[in-house]
């Protein structure tokens, strides 16, 4: 599967910039321009094929409501909004999705998916297949960050990011803690809404909660019961 080429068409630099950061994470579709109106946008349509356009509403000249309207073929459109009142007027459209501002990466991910493309291809958000499953890269600081499984202790969640503690470092990197959790093997388990831990380095546990050398790590209500058949309580 090639690239899909897409567009940001939005006149605030702030939603520009939202957008393409999260597209960073996202190694099948190339970023082709940034655009403050859809006349800007309309040159580079004209210019090659475009498969995926993420368009505000509100816009100088011409909204993007109507800026579809004018579209013969138009490509794959997310729109993007700070107002829900075109929520209905947009799936009369039938656009991919509807994305309200401020954008979360959950829900950004979300839209993502609906895209009808080989997902067999798709690298994970934030993490890059490798077939050693003994590491994993994550996009930090523009980077993307080798880790050795072996050297985790456990993945902390602070909403849309989450903080990776190996023996050494901690990296931040701004992926939801369920799509890691999808890409770690049997030796990680959540034990919270907000926490993953490696098994193998728990120091010492009770019911309610666990160590991990200096770190103590609460065990969510909703987890007792998965922790419990991993580790053996005395009474």
């Amino acid at each position: 599967m090639g690239q899909l080429k897409c567009l940001i068409i939005d006149d605030e630099p702030l939603a520009q910039n939202v957008i393409e950061n999260y597209l960073e994470s996202f190694s099948f579709i190339r970023l082709i321009a940034k655009c403050d109106n859809a006349l800007i946008a309309l040159e580079w349509i004209k210019k090659q094929k475009i498969d995926l356009i993420f368009l505000d509403v509100s816009m100088p000249f011409i909204s993007g409501i109507d800026f579809i309207r004018t579209l013969r073929n138009p490509p794959a459109i997310i729109l993007t909004t700070a107002h829900k009142e075109f929520a209905i007027e947009s799936y009369e459209l039938n656009v991919l999705d509807y994305l309200l501002k401020p954008i979360s990466f959950e829900r950004f991910l979300k839209a993502i998916n609906k895209l009808n493309i080989d997902t067999s291809e798709i690298v994970k958000p934030g993490i890059i297949d490798t077939k050693n499953d003994s590491f994993i890269y994550v996009k930090s600081e523009k980077k993307n960050v080798k880790i050795l499984l072996k050297d985790i202790l456990f993945i902390e969640s602070l909403k849309d990011y989450i903080k990776i503690h190996t023996i050494d470092k901690t990296i931040v990197t701004q992926v939801p803690i369920s799509t890691i959790e999808q890409r770690l093997p049997d030796n990680f388990l959540r034990i919270h809404r907000s926490f993953i831990v490696a098994k193998d380095k728990i120091t010492a546990y009770t019911q309610h909660d666990l160590e991990i050398g200096k770190f103590q790590i609460p065990i969510g209500r909703n987890y007792k019961a998965i922790v419990q058949k991993n580790f053996k309580f005395s009474q």
